[in-house]
């Protein structure tokens, strides 16, 4: 599939946020800021899986 820099740009933007939830996440394992950063890890997944289709289904050179 063919994506433009736009769609690049998105796609790393999110999986350099959900990155650092899932270092912060793994640095305070057994504590409460680790379990509540390991949930919004995976709620922004879901934001980004949202987003980026969403991309692909407007933008005219993914799509």
């Amino acid at each position: 599939m063919k994506t433009c820099p736009r769609f690049m740009a998105l796609r790393k933007e999110y999986e350099r946020e959900i990155g650092f939830l899932n270092a912060h996440s793994e640095r305070h394992a057994g504590r409460p800021a680790a379990k509540c950063s390991a949930k919004y890890a995976a709620s922004t997944k879901a934001r980004m899986v949202r987003a980026l289709s969403g991309h692909v289904g407007r933008c005219p050179e993914c799509g």
